[in-house]
């Protein structure tokens, strides 16, 4: 009886030995946060920062010409995919629009193409930030033109903002569709 007690009791100090070594091999903390980050005072560091996480930077002004960061073919694919509807874009541009030179320049990319022999277009307004860099938010706008007879249309503006458009043609019948959805998945996964 002694002998199966101190066997017993030999299996159960044995057991808890090595569950306690199992847990302590188990990692507690977490990955991808660091245990130390030092604030920085460069507001435009913080501001990139902010951007980053919510936008992708896609260009960069530079003495008023636009140096794309993401090349045009991959614009182009993105402008395709997110309209998902078999239009094909083969042209994307970043356009500068400013009423007035005391306005402040707002950048859209535009992606411009074909869907069925039909002009289709889409919009995105960029956000600059104080270096001027080009920022694609997600939570950014689309303007979709969709024409019904016309070979070409064009976004009509005021206030640097799109507020409708206009057929390059003034036949009868020959229009084009403003559609504005309230966000976009250009860069999403």
């Amino acid at each position: 009886m002694m002998n199966s007690f101190l066997r017993n009791s030999a299996a159960a100090c044995l057991s808890a030995a090595l569950l306690l070594g199992g847990l302590s091999a188990c990692e507690t903390s977490k990955r991808g946060f660091p245990e130390v980050s030092s604030p920085t005072n460069d507001p435009d560091a913080l501001n990139r920062r902010q951007l980053e996480a919510t936008s992708k930077q896609i260009a960069q002004v530079v003495n008023d010409k636009v140096d794309y960061m993401t090349p045009k073919q991959e614009l182009a694919t993105r402008f395709t995919r997110q309209f998902g509807d078999g239009t094909s874009i083969n042209k994307t541009i970043i356009r500068k629009v400013q009423e007035t030179p005391k306005d402040k320049a707002i950048y859209y990319l535009v992606g411009l193409g074909l869907r069925d022999g039909m002009f289709r277009a889409m919009a995105i307004p960029l956000l600059t930030s104080s270096n001027n860099s080009l920022y694609l938010s997600s939570n950014a706008p689309r303007y979709i033109l969709t024409s019904v007879g016309c070979t070409f249309c064009y976004f009509n503006f005021e206030s640097n903002e799109i507020v409708g458009t206009s057929c390059e043609e003034n036949t009868g019948g020959s229009r084009c569709d403003l559609t504005v959805e309230n966000n976009n998945a250009f860069f999403a996964r």
